[in-house]
């Protein structure tokens, strides 16, 4: 996936514009990791962001 755009979905999801790029490119490296694992790079990227997504929406 191109940077740009996981940094745009990112900012969607609010995730602090300032944080945006620096953790586009931390998530790209893990899911890329875990790619073997949870059956390919998007797969493992849609896992990744469903677990971010959920920690946002948390109550706090």
């Amino acid at each position: 996936m191109n940077l740009e755009l996981l940094t745009q979905a990112l900012e969607k999801m609010g995730c602090p514009r300032d944080k945006c790029p620096e953790m586009a490119t931390q998530l790209d490296k893990r899911a890329r990791q875990l790619a073997g694992e949870k059956g390919g790079y998007e797969a493992a990227l849609k896992h990744l962001l469903s677990l971010m997504s959920q920690g946002w929406a948390a109550p706090r």
